[in-house]
């Protein structure tokens, strides 16, 4: 990352990489609900890799698995209420 921000500032000026790293920082505090699960697009689409095919497209980690705990209790747990 350190290498395309040197050049994309030789090549557009200060502007262009504080700008993005500013635009990586607000996407990465956005989150989805503590029970499900975040596919993080818009900073794929940041960095450009919403158009690449990998393995964990198609074979994906069994730890990112669609089964969903209770909502309820991970909301609680997660504003210490349990």
């Amino acid at each position: 990352d350190k290498t395309n921000f040197a050049t994309l500032r030789n090549i557009q000026g200060l502007h262009a990489p504080l700008k993005l790293q500013m635009e990586f920082r607000a996407v990465k505090q956005v989150q989805r609900l503590p029970f499900l699960h975040s596919s993080n697009i818009a900073l794929d689409t940041l960095r450009g890799n919403d158009e690449c095919i990998g393995f964990e497209d198609i074979l994906n980690d069994p730890s990112q698995s669609e089964v969903m705990g209770e909502p309820h209790m991970m909301m609680e747990y997660k504003l210490g209420l349990l």
